[in-house]
């Protein structure tokens, strides 16, 4: 059990997937407001590794703690959680649209 260490890990959700092995993670957390007491959602964004580019935009997925890669990237995919739907993929015809 010596030297066994728990890595950090949040969860949230792709907002950027335009570098390559590079993903936006935007974490979301509900705390109270210092003085007013009222809960408010703050967020923070993070660059995680991703070898594969198996994420994408909205989906939801584990970041796990790692060594620093860069400048900004402290992060690594861990697994997806969710997976998003796919936009932009119904065509005008499967909608019964007239064009």
């Amino acid at each position: 059990m010596a030297g066994e260490h728990k890595k950090n890990e949040k969860v949230g959700e792709v907002v950027s997937t335009k570098m390559q092995k590079t993903i936006v993670v935007q974490v979301s957390r509900r705390v109270p407001h210092p003085l007013y007491r009222r809960i408010v959602t703050k967020h923070k964004k993070f660059y995680a590794h991703d070898e594969e580019n198996t994420a994408r935009v909205g989906d939801v997925v584990r970041i796990i703690e790692c060594r620093p890669m860069s400048r900004l990237k402290r992060w690594r995919l861990g697994d997806v959680i969710r997976r998003s739907a796919l936009v932009g993929a119904a065509q005008p015809s499967d909608l019964d649209v007239k064009v």
